[in-house]
């Protein structure tokens, strides 16, 4: 079901600020991300080593957590460094730590192996820093998989039936457009989309100046999807004929929508956003106004997913069927679950490799 060895979003950096201690399940593992004292992130699992309490019900001592059952303490790495009434601290106690990134206001965890773990293979999308681009950064918590709301995501045809009065416009858009390219790569694809002519959709229609509300646009959407469940969406909008699509990009106005879609278990996702646009300047009313249209485009997208997974759950036997608009999240479907094979391979033999006296047997009553 999950691929580990990768880069996942687990939090926002405001998240973290105030000395929190954040619990978040990620891929159905419980972790207790924080701040230590000296600025670094810190995840830990939360679950304290001796009875099992949740660490995120402790305290932070610095640039460590105390368990506040029993008062054990344990730094950032997961070791255990005071036990109180006990003065010697056996070598191995400690909880399980998990390399962590903070990089562009984003919370980068790594769920697999720590020696794979390698920072620079975390998606890079250099318009979160640049200041020219502004946006609200958001959370959302779906009942539903996380590769349903990948699907959604991969699929610009429904934004003319799911998104009408929102997001895309009209159902125009699904019989007049059809991608321009479907790039497909190693690891997920690039789509292009444009719609030549159209009135501006409800969203940035709010945003326009009163006399370009009612002003025909050519419309480019371009999506990248990235395993395992990055999404970005460069869109561009410019006035009707001007020649966009041969590059002119004069009067034209330009958003950057970024989506991290993170595992909590099977049936719940963790869904960050934000939207950015780059011609604001100081009117941060018009972020405002489109960060109100994406929550209002994306409970519309929410509602319809969710009922997705109770229908997938009643009726395990039930095949979803593809159509022409597909290919896109087809692709991106088949190479996850190729990468979940193999990962899952090396894993057993790996496993199958370790001499039987060396495993741990399990111990009753230990966490």
């Amino acid at each position: 079901m999950f691929l580990k060895n990768c880069w996942y979003v687990a939090a926002w950096d405001h998240e973290l600020i105030d000395g929190r201690m954040l619990a978040r399940t990620i891929l159905e593992e419980a972790v207790l991300l924080y701040k230590s004292e000296s600025g670094k992130v810190v995840a830990l699992r939360d679950r304290c080593c001796h009875r099992g309490v949740p660490l995120h019900l402790g305290r932070r001592e610095g640039d460590c957590v105390r368990c506040m059952y029993h008062g054990l303490k344990f730094d950032p790495t997961g070791k255990c460094i005071q036990i109180p009434g006990q003065e010697v601290v056996p070598a191995k106690l400690g909880v399980k730590s998990y390399p962590v990134i903070e990089k562009d206001h984003l919370v980068w965890i790594w769920m697999g192996d720590p020696a794979q773990a390698n920072p620079d293979d975390i998606i890079d999308f250099p318009y979160l820093r640049d200041p020219q681009w502004k946006g609200v950064p958001d959370y959302m918590h779906y009942a539903a998989n996380w590769l349903l709301i990948v699907d959604n995501l991969s699929d610009f045809a429904h934004l003319a039936f799911v998104h009408t009065k929102t997001l895309g416009g009209s159902e125009e858009y699904a019989y007049k457009t059809k991608p321009v390219a479907i790039e497909r790569l190693p690891r997920g694809f690039r789509v292009e989309r444009w719609h030549m002519d159209a009135p501006p959709p409800p969203f940035h229609r709010k945003v326009l100046p009163a006399a370009e509300k009612d002003r025909h646009v050519d419309r480019r959407n371009i999506g990248h999807m990235h395993i395992p469940g990055t999404f970005f969406l460069e869109t561009l909008f410019s006035p009707a004929g001007t020649g966009a699509e041969k590059g002119n990009r004069e009067g034209s106005r330009e958003y950057r929508n970024c989506q991290f879609m993170t595992p909590e278990t099977r049936r719940t996702t963790h869904f960050f956003w934000t939207y950015l646009n780059n011609y604001e300047g100081e009117d941060h009313n018009i972020s405002r106004s489109l960060h109100q249209s994406l929550i209002e485009g994306f409970l519309e997208d929410k509602h319809l997913i969710e009922a997705q997974q109770v229908v997938i759950d009643s009726d395990p036997a039930f095949e979803l069927q593809a159509i022409a608009s597909d290919a896109a999240l087809s692709h991106f479907r088949r190479i996850f679950a190729e990468l979940v094979a193999q990962e899952q391979a090396l894993a057993a033999t790996q496993q199958a490799a370790v001499p039987v006296a060396v495993r741990k047997p399990h111990q009753v009553g230990m966490a």
